[in-house]
C-alpha cells in the first residue's frame, strides 16, 4: 500500500503537516489537500506546507495550502513551523537563512533548539492597490463596512504583508464573534480575492487581543501573519507602542514594528509528530 509521509507540527494550536518534495515528487492537487486535511477523513491539520521547492541564489522555497485547498501567499505560523522543520533535518543552523514563499521572502531564525523561532516578515502595508482593494487609491484605515444581514456597521482597517487582512476594532471580541462574522468579511465583495480577518481589542499599549477567521481556514486559534497585521492596524491608529505582545485563544506572539512597518515576529514552535496517509484514505478522491 502506498503511503506519503508528513511532519505534523503546531504554533500555538495552529497546526500544519509538513510534506517534503522527497516524499512527494508532486504537489497535490486541491481535492487531495482538502482530504489529507479534514479532521474525520484525513490526518487532519490547518494546511500543508510542500518544501522545501528549489528557488534562486540561496535559501529555501515554500508553498503552503489552505485546508480548503486553495494556496496562501504566506503563513507567519506556517514559516515559523518550517523553520524548525529545515532545522531538524540539518538543513539550517543558528543562523539566519531566507524562505521564499508567494508572498514574498521572509529571513527566520531558529532558537532554543528549535523551540521558538524569530521570522522577519516584510512590511505590512495599508495601500487598497496592493491588498486588492477597489476603489480609489487610498490608505484603507479605520472605513465602514456594510455586511448582509447585520444591523451594525463595523469600521475596519485593510492590510497587507505579503497576504491580505482586514483588521475590526471592537471594545470586546469573542470566538462566536469571529465565527458568525468572519465568513461574512471574508467574502465580502470589498476584497476579491476574499481575506484573512481579525477581531482587535487593545488592552493597553504593549498588549492586544484577537480572534481570527481566516481565508480558507476558518476560526483558527492562532495566526502570524494576522499578529503582524492586527499589532501594525494597532500601532498606525496610534492604540500601541511598537513593541506588542499579541494575545490569542492558542498562546501569545511578541511582534516588533519597525519605522517602516517592517514586522519581526517570535512565537513557539511545537512537534506533534511523524506521520502517514494510506493510499486507502484517498479512494473517491479524484
Amino acid at each position: 500500500m502506498n503511503v506519503m509521509k508528513f511532519t505534523k507540527y503546531h504554533a500555538l494550536g495552529n497546526d500544519y503537516l509538513v510534506l517534503d518534495p522527497r516524499d512527494a515528487s508532486q504537489v497535490p492537487k486541491a481535492v487531495t489537500v482538502r482530504r489529507i486535511c479534514h479532521r474525520n477523513f484525513g490526518l487532519g491539520s490547518d494546511g500543508i506546507l510542500y518544501g522545501p521547492t528549489v528557488c534562486e541564489g540561496a535559501g529555501f522555497g515554500l508553498r503552503i495550502f489552505n485546508p480548503d485547498g486553495s494556496e496562501a501567499e504566506k503563513s507567519g505560523n506556517g514559516l515559523r513551523i518550517f523553520s524548525r522543520y529545515l532545522w531538524e533535518q540539518g538543513r539550517v543552523g543558528e543562523a539566519p537563512f531566507r524562505v521564499l514563499t508567494a508572498g514574498g521572502e521572509v529571513v527566520a531564525q531558529v532558537r532554543e533548539k528549535g523551540r521558538s523561532v524569530e521570522v522577519s516578515m516584510g512590511r505590512v502595508r495599508f495601500q487598497s492597490r496592493e491588498i486588492g482593494i477597489p476603489g480609489e487609491a487610498r490608505e484603507v484605515i479605520e472605513e465602514r463596512l456594510h455586511l448582509k444581514g447585520e444591523e451594525d456597521v463595523y469600521c475596519f482597517s485593510a492590510a497587507t504583508i505579503g497576504n491580505p487582512h482586514c483588521v475590526i476594532r471592537l471594545p470586546e471580541v469573542s470566538a462566536d464573534l469571529a465565527r458568525r462574522i468572519g465568513p461574512k468579511v471574508e467574502t465580502h465583495p470589498l476584497f476579491p480575492q476574499r481575506t484573512n480577518v481579525q477581531f482587535l481589542q487593545v488592552l493597553d499599549r504593549y498588549n492586544i487581543r484577537i480572534e481570527i477567521w481566516e481565508r480558507g481556514a476558518g476560526y483558527t486559534l492562532a495566526s502570524g501573519s494576522s499578529s503582524a497585521a492586527a499589532a501594525a492596524v494597532a500601532h498606525r491608529l496610534g492604540a500601541c507602542e511598537r513593541d506588542i505582545t499579541v494575545h490569542m485563544p492558542g498562546g501569545r506572539l511578541s511582534i516588533a514594528i519597525a519605522g517602516d512597518y517592517a514586522v519581526r515576529m517570535t512565537g513557539p514552535v511545537t512537534r506533534v509528530g511523524g506521520m502517514s496517509l494510506d493510499s486507502e484514505a484517498l479512494l473517491g478522491v479524484q
